[in-house]
């Protein structure tokens, strides 16, 4: 099993910065991506920026530009800096570590509230 957890969420002024931190402990070595979503009010959850391994990237249309999404260290950890913060981006922010083929797991940490006042 996986456990995955996310901290660095808060409040911030539109036009701020935030960085949000995830790790991921247990049996670690068959994750393959790890990634970064978010859930507003009344709306899906959506995808915001993930990583593989080999170390290719993928942003959602609405934060490139504004969002980096980076590991530091153990491949288990990985990081979501948030600049240019605007209103809309006030979401649950959750991280998902995501198994190689064929294992298929995928597991989803607690969440972390980020709020961008105007």
């Amino acid at each position: 099993q996986v456990q995955v957890v996310e901290t660095g969420g808060g409040l911030v002024q539109a036009g701020g910065s935030l960085r949000l931190s995830c790790t991921a402990s247990g049996t670690t070595d068959r994750i393959e991506r790890m990634g970064w979503y978010r859930e507003a009010p009344g709306q899906e959850r959506d995808m915001v920026a993930t990583l593989t391994n080999g170390g290719t990237t993928n942003y959602a249309d609405s934060v490139k530009g504004r969002f980096t999404i980076s590991r530091d260290g153990p491949k288990n950890t990985v990081y979501l800096q948030m600049n240019s913060l605007k209103p809309e981006d006030t979401a649950v922010y959750f991280c998902k570590a995501t198994d190689e083929y064929p294992f298929g797991g995928a597991y989803w940490g607690q969440g972390t509230q980020v709020t961008v006042s105007s």
